[in-house]
Formats: C-alpha cells, sequence, structure tokens
C-alpha cells in the first residue's frame, strides 16, 4: 500500500489549505484514515482520525477548525483546514490502516509528509 499525500503549502493566518492522501496498491480494505502533525524537536501528535464505521477524533488544538473526511471508493482522505494558526505550522503525515487480502491483519502505512506553513 502506497499513499500519496499532497496539498500543503504556505499560507496566511486565518487561511485554509486542504490535505489530501491517496491510498494505491493491493487494498482489501481500509480501517482508520489518520493525519499528524511534526514540528521540529517535537514528537508527532495526532490531528485527526476517521474511523472506517463513520465517527471522527481531533486534537483539542483543531477542534471546530479542521474536518477530516473520507472517499472510500477513491480510497482518499481528505483533512480541510480553516482558520489556521501559526502554531498549526509543520509536516503533516497521513497514515491508513490498512488490509492487504482478506487474511492479513491491518497494517499501519505512512505517506511521505507535507508541509504547512502558517504565518502571521
Amino acid at each position: 500500500v502506497q499513499l500519496q499525500a499532497s496539498g500543503g503549502g504556505l499560507v496566511q493566518a486565518g487561511g485554509s489549505l486542504r490535505l489530501s492522501c491517496a491510498a494505491s496498491g493491493i487494498i482489501f480494505s481500509l480501517s482508520d484514515m489518520n493525519w499528524y502533525r511534526q514540528v521540529p524537536g517535537n514528537e508527532r501528535e495526532l490531528v485527526a482520525r476517521s474511523v472506517s464505521g463513520g465517527s471522527t477524533n481531533y486534537a483539542d488544538s483543531v477542534k471546530g477548525r479542521f474536518t477530516i473526511s473520507r472517499d472510500n471508493a477513491k480510497e482518499t482522505n481528505y483533512l480541510q483546514m480553516n482558520s489556521l494558526k501559526p502554531e498549526d505550522t509543520g509536516v503533516y503525515y497521513c497514515a491508513v490502516d490498512a488490509r492487504s487480502f482478506r487474511w492479513s491483519g491491518p497494517r499501519r502505512y505512512w505517506g511521505q509528509g507535507t508541509q504547512v506553513t502558517v504565518s502571521s
């Protein structure tokens, strides 16, 4: 399973960006789809999660501003980021739990990361 993340960039505070993460390869099923953020010197933190059953979870710092969604037919998930703040700056990684075959257990796959920079 390969993940291709896109949509990062430079934006002013208060602006918006939309990240995409497309999965490809041998995929039997996708479960959790996640976005993590990492800044230098800090651990990677979970920003948003979309569970296969439909529920979503968000870090407290992004609640009300970020929205994660998924298109299962396209095997793609999105992170809509509104009202961006300078503290949202970081490298955003998508991570997907996927099964390649009916008999295989889920594995965590990571995308390559996309830089988001919010200027004040």
